[in-house]
């Protein structure tokens, strides 16, 4: 899923860094693959784009907030621009099953691009209708493309969850194997390994 042949979509701040935030079912999975990446300077587990302000985990779980479990990731684009950050995200994770992943089912667990301004928007619909052209996917892909709005943290215990707790059974059945296909099929983006 190379050369989409479109451009970096920063959405830079003053620092230079840029935000993506990403909902690919739960946000466990889609934090450790992106914290193995190469310019990604922080990833936050939580939610967006729901109704309830503060919304908790057991109240997102209900599937009635609206929220999805999402990640917004913090990245220099000098160095891994958000077009390969949405490679990684349409590789690792169903965009073609509507509020599920797997055997998690719900609005909570949806596939989106929050997108933080026009040039990402852009891109994430570039992408989509390329990968639905090539048929990369056995089905159309259905994630949504969304502006970007208020995001929540998740509570403590919800972040880094992979790297504090690789043995927890979900994490060995499910995050693990994606992390595993990050660092084969995406080498050149990860970071050295201790």
């Amino acid at each position: 899923m190379t050369g989409f042949g479109v451009g970096h979509g920063t959405a830079a701040d003053g620092d230079g860094l840029a935000k993506a935030t990403f909902a690919g079912g739960c946000f466990w999975c889609t934090e450790a693959v992106y914290a193995e990446l190469k310019g990604v300077k922080s990833v936050t587990s939580g939610y967006t784009a729901g109704q309830v302000p503060n919304p908790t985990y057991e109240q997102v779980c209900t599937g009635q907030t609206g929220h999805a479990e999402a990640i917004e990731i913090e990245y220099d684009p000098q160095v891994v621009s958000f077009e390969k950050l949405l490679e990684v995200f349409f590789a690792t994770h169903d965009p073609t099953t509507l509020n599920r992943q797997g055997a998690d089912v719900g609005t909570q667990y949806r596939s989106g691009v929050f997108y933080h301004d026009a040039e990402q928007k852009r891109i994430a619909e570039e992408v989509i209708a390329r990968l639905d052209a090539a048929r990369v996917f056995p089905g159309r892909i259905v994630t949504e493309v969304t502006e970007a709005s208020r995001f929540y943290p998740a509570e403590d215990y919800h972040q880094d969850y992979f790297a504090n707790n690789p043995f927890q059974p979900y994490c060995q059945a499910v995050a693990g194997p994606k992390v595993a296909k990050v660092r084969k099929v995406f080498k050149e983006l990860v970071k050295e390994q201790p």
